[in-house]
């Protein structure tokens, strides 16, 4: 082999080592952007379904004071 292949293919190897860690490095990145992407989704998600809770709990107190301001309904059957 002759010098100039031998750096030929060194620097190959060299180019194909830099994709690679580069490469790697990116899924490294993804993968911690994505675990903090993920936590903070968590938290949104933890205190809107704090939120949807207490309106559900006012909304059904609601309901009941409606139901006892406005007493039973009429009964419009007519019985014999």
């Amino acid at each position: 082999m002759s010098a100039e292949m031998i750096i030929t293919i060194a620097t190959f190897v060299g180019i194909l080592a830099t994709f690679a860690a580069g490469f790697g490095w990116l899924l490294h990145r993804i993968d911690a952007v994505e675990n903090k992407l993920s936590a903070r989704i968590d938290s949104i998600d933890d205190k809107l379904s704090a939120r949807i809770d207490n309106v559900h709990a006012e909304v059904t107190e609601l309901k009941i004071a409606v139901a006892r301001w406005e007493g039973p309904r009429p009964n419009f059957a007519a019985t014999r």
